[in-house]
């Protein structure tokens, strides 16, 4: 045979391959999908009911690219997750042709003033710039984008030091003086990856004036890296300041608190999405892991869901007292609202007994987590903006406000969302997802898998080597500023000089029907409700 024979039969293999390759796999998944019995689309449609598995697996991917509007999606809609990006990664929130927000939604508006305070007449402290790197676009196709990064100046926003905010003023030995408004909420080392951890904790320390979170797992090298200044959790498992028997060790205690990074201790009674104990399998724990958190290697921890320290409010006030004497540091709380009367008989032990904590961090029970179970995520505790009014309230009521700090927390990610915070009663601001997405995070909202895409909620090596440190901090710090930056823009347009004098009559809450009502009258409205409920019970 010739040359020309053997192409004709090779071409003739090769198409036979072509068609009796698909042929022979039909059959063969016809057969097994009509066979198995766990699937009934399947079993009664073969082959054909994949195509239903198919989309349904990559229904989230098709949402949040095509088919969801830019505000549309939750946790995060597409435009509250580009407004981070383009935050950490240009430096950038200007926007053309108008905003993409609902206006006939019910909300919080901001109340502008008619003659708006000057740039020069600002309390900001700009004398130190930070030197950043920032993206610049040249050039933008259908499916290419030319961009470069480049070093850029960068004007810090700090409050003056007269504004400072203060944890433990008069409390403490060493009390934790914040020139800056915005920090990281509580992110565990083992929840995130170590690239993670590292690249927040270096854009943290470059920007300054902010605070790092080491959240429940305990206080890592990792966390350490940037040099920020940082506020240890302590959580039911009390890992990282624990005995090997499981009960809470004060000499380990005493060693963090003598670290001079560490500024401050939350005691973390709940979290927004996790009113819950945690749990770890054996095989995550490995030895740096059990090392940061004095645990033993290999074995599953399951953590309750409180504090076997304390069982009251007395008992939990006399033990942040001692650890207050003992580190020497501010110690604060977390609690995510939802008891009123439980939390109200707190506050008013505090005003009977002159004890407390130096600061209340609120979580929103819109909050997130790494891991939690559906119902305790969609329904236990209030939202940020009901929960927040009403502990800045109590404390009032019972005239001890001044001496404690209020945190909030609960996708507060934008400066607006944390101006309203703040004339709600925050003092200061916790932010953990948005973090997460300056150094990458897309949303696949896999945290609780291992396998997140963008090596961020990871401890995988391979997933995190898409993650770089010393590019992905400089997001990191380009976000925290332009936090800040947003904040005092906002505070010019309503008139003050500062953002830490947003009070309630800076906001008004306007309805679907587009009614104005002042938060203050919200607060008494829902204050007088309470009062008439519990009249009634009584």
């Amino acid at each position: 045979m010739g040359l020309t024979d053997y192409l004709v039969i090779g071409l003739f293999i090769f198409i036979a391959l072509i068609i009796l390759v698909p042929v022979l796999l039909f059959i063969y998944l016809y057969i097994k999908d009509d066979n198995q019995q766990q699937h009934s689309i399947l079993r009664n449609f073969p082959v054909l009911g994949k195509v239903r598995y198919f989309t349904e697996h990559i229904g989230p991917e098709l949402r949040q690219y095509l088919f969801n509007a830019d505000n549309e999606g939750k946790p995060f809609s597409r435009k509250e997750y580009q407004d981070v990006v383009k935050a950490g990664k240009y430096k950038e929130r200007l926007i053309g042709f108008g905003s993409l927000k609902d206006f006939e939604a019910e909300g919080f508006y901001i109340r502008n003033t008619l003659f708006p305070k000057l740039t020069n007449e600002m309390k900001v402290d700009n004398a130190e710039k930070i030197k950043t790197r920032v993206y610049k676009i040249d050039g933008e196709g259908l499916f290419t984008r030319k961009e470069h990064s480049e070093e850029k100046l960068a004007d810090p926003y700090y409050l003056k030091d007269d504004d400072a905010v203060v944890l433990g003023e008069y409390t403490c030995r060493y009390p934790f003086r914040v020139k800056g408004q915005v920090g990281q909420s509580a992110m565990s080392y083992g929840a995130l990856g170590e690239k993670a951890i590292q690249a927040m904790s270096k854009g943290l320390g470059l920007a300054g004036g902010t605070w790092m979170n080491s959240g429940e797992g305990g206080l890592s090298d990792h966390h350490l890296a940037g040099n920020p200044d940082i506020m240890m959790q302590i959580g039911p498992d009390l890992f990282g300041v624990r005995k090997p028997n499981g009960e809470f060790s004060w000499e380990e205690f005493k060693k963090k608190s003598e670290m001079p990074q560490v500024k401050a201790f939350e005691i973390k009674l709940a979290q927004g999405a996790k009113t819950r104990g945690g749990h770890v399998e054996g095989e995550k724990v490995t030895e740096e892991i059990a090392k940061i958190r004095l645990v033993e290697v290999g074995k599953t921890i399951n953590s309750p869901n409180r504090f076997y320290e304390f069982s009251d409010v007395p008992s939990m006030f006399d033990w942040i007292e001692e650890l207050r004497s003992v580190g020497g540091k501010p110690v604060g709380i977390k609690i995510v609202v939802g008891d009123m009367d439980a939390l109200e008989n707190m506050i008013s032990y505090m005003k009977e007994s002159g004890k407390g904590p130096d600061f209340i961090t609120v979580d929103g029970g819109e909050g997130g987590t790494g891991a939690t179970y559906q119902e305790l995520a969609d329904t236990v505790g209030l939202p940020i903006n009901s929960a927040l009014p009403v502990v800045d309230e109590m404390l009032r009521q019972y005239g001890i406000r001044d001496r404690v700090k209020l945190i909030a927390s609960g996708k507060l990610i934008t400066p607006d969302k944390i101006a309203i915070a703040l004339a709600m009663g925050a003092d200061l601001v916790n932010i953990a997802r948005g973090m997460m997405i300056s150094v990458g995070c897309i949303m696949a909202q896999v945290c609780h898998s291992n396998t997140c895409p963008a090596g961020v909620a990871t401890t995988d090596k391979k997933l995190q080597d898409g993650l770089v440190v010393e590019e992905k901090m400089y997001r990191v710090a380009n976000y925290i500023i332009s936090l800040r930056e947003g904040l005092y823009n906002l505070a010019a347009a309503a008139g003050i000089d500062s953002p830490t004098q947003f009070e309630r009559k800076h906001i008004v809450h306007k309805d679907e029907l587009g009614r104005v009502s002042p938060v203050e009258d919200l607060i008494i409205a829902a204050r007088r409700t309470q009062l008439q409920k519990e009249r009634k019970v009584n």
